[in-house]
């Protein structure tokens, strides 16, 4: 039963990063999950894949895990490249490639 301890990175559907600030505990599958015949549904019969644990700090979730006895491993953030834009850019005299509509 590995958990993995990670910060989540935005979403395609939001702009802000509202969601990201948090680091959260999921546990690996233990079992691959199967198809039911009859409707198309998947389905586990890996329980822990269920729980999602969310926590403040790095520190946190990993104490919980150290203090459960829960095997885990870190993934790191990767920090997001700040591309610093203004809006007069698209007007300049060299820009690169015409601005047309």
């Amino acid at each position: 039963m590995l958990a993995r301890i990670y910060k989540p990175a935005k979403t395609a559907m939001q702009s802000g990063k509202a969601k990201t600030r948090d680091w959260r505990l999921e546990f690996e599958p233990a079992s691959a999950r199967t198809l039911d015949p009859l409707m198309g549904w998947t389905s586990s019969t890996d329980m822990d894949g269920q729980v999602r644990l969310s926590f403040e700090t790095q520190e946190e979730a990993v104490a919980y895990a150290e203090r459960h006895g829960i095997p885990f491993r870190l993934h790191a953030p990767q920090a997001a490249p700040l591309i610093i834009k203004a809006y007069a850019d698209n007007f300049s005299t060299d820009r690169k490639v015409s601005w047309t509509h």
